[in-house]
């Protein structure tokens, strides 16, 4: 009974020290310069930089979530686990920000890319399974994640324990939020490359927080319904409600 009693008592403070908030002290490594790197919970909306090592402290919560961010580097986003939690230090690799230039055809020079390359030669288009009336997949093309939740919900058996197994663990439930992280950030992404001038020419705001004003927009409860296949006019509307309290909250944030 005392032993019983004992695993109880350590599972309960267990269970309480996760669902508080802890300071996480963490460092960025990339083949580029790590300083200055945004670090974003976006979950408590807190924020800081990396200093001169990459190295940050921020605090954060079990299933938090932070972003990375910066000019030079890919974004990136870490859901905060137990792990994370009782190491109390992690990690992050950060990969450089590549940007391709558009692709110039002249005349009939192939691309390497196959399907420009069979839009700009004469012939007939290659047969597909229309043709041959074979079953074809016509949907959109699963993310990453979305193959990794398929996987994680779906087993073979009279009991299935894959799905169960993930469910208890907590990995389908950290899939479907990373899932709706992806869609979000994909739609901020569109945003900033057609309004980022135009919002800004009005909306004067210095270098360095227009990324983290995005960020903030996108970890509204209700942006996706806001913003996903409006008009710009609706969009912009949107983001200037927002700069309004991002404005407010960087004046709290200073006093």
């Amino acid at each position: 009974m005392k032993s019983v009693l004992i695993i109880a008592i350590l599972f309960l403070i267990s269970n309480t020290s996760f669902g508080q908030s802890v300071e996480l002290f963490g460092r960025v490594e990339s083949v580029l310069d790590n300083e200055n790197i945004h670090v974003i919970n976006r979950t408590a909306q807190l924020f800081t930089t990396t200093n001169n090592n990459g190295e940050f402290l921020i605090t954060v919560k079990l299933n938090d979530t932070l972003s990375f961010s910066s000019i030079q580097h890919e974004p990136k986003d870490i859901i905060i686990s137990k792990e994370i939690i009782l190491n109390n230090f992690f990690v992050v690799k950060l990969d450089e920000q590549i940007n391709q230039l558009d692709e110039v055809l002249v005349g009939k020079v192939l691309s390497g890319d196959l399907r420009l390359d069979v839009q700009n030669t004469e012939g007939k288009a290659p047969i597909n399974f229309y043709d041959v009336g074979i079953p074809g997949y016509k949907g959109k093309p699963a993310t990453q994640s979305e193959r990794r939740l398929h996987e994680a919900t779906t087993g073979s058996g009279i009991v299935p324990l894959n799905p169960i197994l993930n469910a208890i663990s907590g990995r389908t439930k950290m899939l479907k939020n990373q899932i709706k992280i992806e869609e979000k950030d994909k739609l901020m992404r569109s945003i900033k490359a057609r309004l980022f001038d135009d919002f800004f020419e009005s909306n004067h705001l210095a270098d360095d927080f227009k990324m983290e004003f995005f960020y903030f927009c996108m970890d509204d409860v209700n942006f996706i319904k806001t913003c996903k296949n409006k008009s710009d006019l609706e969009v912009l509307t949107f983001l200037q409600l927002k700069y309004k309290q991002y404005q407010d909250n960087r004046s709290l944030a200073k006093e």
